[in-house]
């Protein structure tokens, strides 16, 4: 017989393994989308909607699952879920038009869902005080997005692209087998079957849900179309090709996911209104930065013109970038901080609904950015897109957290008063 103990950190350590497989698929047309590019002569735009397309059924699915998590329990959702991933990842080997990876990307981008499902299962495994951190271990299974940056163009380069959904269905098939063999399921985990789905989608009338909806599809859908974006992004921009490409991105990805743990003992430790504020100041700088387009200018002196060349080079950019990552990995885990303090009971819905409006941000990001440089030509324009987007949340953080920040500073003074 098992300890408790052990089951959560068994719990912690499958589903932690599970999610970043999931994830791992869920963002592989960061890669795999650009030989379809070329193959289909597709324009920036149709791109981002390929790329962006596993987003939007991932997101979508997010709140039946976070529900489902709640009645019917995280061990069996999540496992059922990977199945049901399988056949549509080794089917995209076979679509030979636009429409076909579109439509399978929709059924491919389930997984996306596990977050919802391995939130709230994680988090009732462990007391209030560790929960931050055990969110933040499980959450930095985003880092498999990393994975499919360093896998994939391997893959292709050796193979062709048609090889990588069939190596990707085999580790979907054998991971789902492992979760079940190494999880474990609590009865008294479950939410009470009499609530119904409506008393569970009235959370969403919450203000405060409205406001962590918000929070979340700037760092979580930032980096989920950011992690999209790169690989081509730096084989445009800098004209590297896709492995190396796929490297360097690989240097936003992989912080963006793997340091979400500490964003969690973060929040644990100083509170999630503290480290969410900081996060968004520090995106904001980075976002400016990076948002500066490659600039020519010829500037007359009295020695005749002079030519002036403003703009990142692929050494500070990365640095730059592997900030922002840094950041979104603390900020995605402490939105969920605030979700374990404040409705403890609804983790599933709640995570569920935020969940989706991170996904959404994910989702129509990307389109965005394909849509702007159509219509600019300008690359960075994506990053200009962003700063806008952190520069509204910062506004209406102020405002919206004010009054948070004051009684969280006062329920800090009476703690260290008692």
């Amino acid at each position: 017989m098992a300890s408790p103990a052990f089951k959560q950190y068994a719990v912690l350590a499958s589903s932690t393994v599970s999610f970043t497989v999931c994830f791992m698929i869920w963002m592989m047309f960061a890669v795999l989308g650009i030989p379809i590019k070329a193959h289909l002569g597709l324009s920036e735009t149709e791109f981002g909607i390929l790329a962006a397309t596993p987003v939007l059924s991932g997101s979508l699915i997010r709140v039946p699952l976070g529900i489902w998590t709640d009645r019917f329990g995280g061990r069996v959702v999540l496992f059922t879920l990977m199945l049901a991933c399988v056949l549509p990842i080794y089917m995209m080997q076979f679509a030979t038009a636009y429409w076909h990876f579109l439509a399978i990307g929709l059924f491919v981008g389930l997984a996306g869902g596990s977050f919802s499902v391995g939130t709230p299962y994680v988090a009732r495994w462990f007391p209030k005080s560790k929960q931050g951190m055990a969110m933040g271990i499980f959450g930095a299974g985003n880092a498999g997005s990393s994975l499919t940056k360093l896998i994939a163009p391997t893959i292709i380069a050796a193979w062709g692209w048609q090889m990588v959904p069939t190596v990707y269905a085999a580790i979907m098939l054998g991971t789902a087998l492992l979760f079940w063999v190494f999880s474990y399921s609590d009865p008294a985990h479950r939410v009470s079957s009499s609530v119904t789905l409506g008393q569970q989608l009235a959370l969403m009338k919450n203000p405060a849900v409205l406001r962590y909806c918000q929070y979340y599809s700037v760092v979580f859908g930032g980096y989920v179309a950011l992690a999209l974006w790169m690989t081509k992004y730096y084989v445009a921009e800098y004209g590297f090709d896709i492995k190396h490409a796929a490297f360097l991105a690989a240097c936003f990805s992989l912080p963006g996911g793997v340091l979400r743990a500490v964003g969690g003992w973060l929040s644990d430790r100083f509170g999630a209104y503290k480290v969410t504020w900081a996060v968004m100041w520090v995106c904001w700088v980075a976002f400016f930065i990076l948002s500066y387009p490659q600039t020519q200018m010829v500037i007359s002196t009295t020695q005749g013109p002079l030519s002036v060349h403003v703009g990142l080079g692929a050494t500070l950019f990365t640095v730059v970038l592997f900030v922002v990552g840094v950041a979104m990995a603390v900020g995605k885990a402490s939105v969920f901080k605030f979700i374990a303090d404040e409705f403890p009971d609804n983790i599933g819905a709640v995570s569920g609904v935020v969940g989706l409006a991170g996904g959404l941000g994910g989702f129509l990001l990307p389109i965005l950015f394909g849509l702007l440089v159509d219509l600019t030509g300008v690359r960075s324009s994506s990053f200009m897109l962003l700063y806008g987007t952190v520069c509204v949340s910062l506004v209406w953080m102020h405002f919206s957290f004010k009054p948070v920040a004051r009684a969280e500073d006062a329920r800090r003074l009476a703690a260290s008063e008692a």
